[in-house]
């Protein structure tokens, strides 16, 4: 029985660990080819390292599968498109591009240096902004082409940006930039053809194994990243055909919706500074709070 994905080619980046991983199997398992990419650097984006994306590989090619490494950094531009035309050359085109590439580098705003920002920045939104640019170009060309284009961007955001978390100014900046970029791109890209969705995962990989309290195994399981996989897979195939714009939680838990902004309350603007402040407290006390990092409104912000 074909898979749900047959046939399609898919560029998963970050592939050679954790979420990417389990991404890049899945969507072979349903009959994707795929261009596995990953550097294969530490946690910190420091270093390289071919082996992981290899063994990958050799995982999908050990089942049947087909697929092809890739060692680029996905924040180099050059780089970034060789990788978009290795799988076009090396399967015949390209249907899906799964941004997945990340780091971390940790630290409380008063503590973070330049470097700490600049590096995050660049891995996550301009890793995201590359791949997505190159592959979006050539689905625009087959379109003016007179091509057909059943085609997809699927993004990696978080909770961390999109609901907040104390020491990741720079991480959290990146990943709601990312859900940004996401809903913007999906207007932009619906005439090729081409959606756009962002999946903000929960699960334990090498860049948060060790981060928050100790898991029983119970919390173990459900924080497998083999729980986010069928959710990009579905988003991959054909199944998923007009959903775009929208930003998914996913985890062993929880299948969301994450909801955007949306204008709240609202009042006659007014041209005193000193009329400010009661027109503003009688709005926020009108006001939803903001969420915490289970997506739930944070407790002690009514009128805040």
């Amino acid at each position: 029985m074909p898979g749900m994905c047959e046939g399609r080619v898919a560029i998963v980046t970050g592939a050679g660990r954790g979420i990417g991983r389990e991404y890049a199997l899945m969507l072979a398992e349903q009959g994707a080819k795929v261009v596995v990419n990953d550097l294969g650097g530490t946690r910190d984006g420091s270093g390289a390292d071919a082996g992981p994306a290899h063994d990958v590989v050799e995982e999908i090619r050990a089942f049947g599968g087909e697929a092809v490494a890739n060692g680029a950094d996905v924040s180099d531009w050059a780089a970034s498109k060789a990788m978009i035309d290795q799988a076009i050359e090396t399967f015949g085109g390209l249907d899906v591009v799964v941004n997945n590439a990340g780091i971390l580098r940790d630290r409380m705003l008063t503590n973070m240096t330049e470097e700490e920002w600049d590096i995050v920045i660049k891995v996550h939104l301009k890793g995201t902004f590359a791949p997505a640019h190159h592959a979006a170009a050539y689905w625009r060309d087959r379109s003016k082409a007179g091509l057909t284009n059943d085609a997809r961007i699927i993004n990696t955001s978080s909770v961390s940006g999109i609901y907040g978390n104390v020491g990741q100014t720079n991480y959290g900046a990146a990943k709601q930039g990312i859900a940004g970029f996401t809903f913007i791109a999906a207007l932009e890209l619906q005439r090729y053809g081409v959606t756009v969705n962002a999946i903000a995962p929960g699960a334990l990989t090498r860049l948060t194994e060790d981060l928050g309290p100790e898991r029983s195994e119970e919390e173990k399981a459900a924080s497998s990243p083999r729980w986010i996989a069928p959710l990009c897979t579905w988003l991959a195939s054909p199944q998923s055909a007009g959903i775009t714009g929208r930003v998914f939680e996913a985890s062993g838990r929880i299948l969301a919706v994450a909801e955007g902004w949306h204008r709240g309350p609202t009042a006659k603007p007014v041209d005193d500074p000193e009329a400010v402040d009661e027109v503003m407290r009688e709005l926020l006390s009108r006001t939803r709070p903001p969420a915490g990092m289970d997506g739930q409104d944070l407790p002690g912000w009514e009128g805040r």
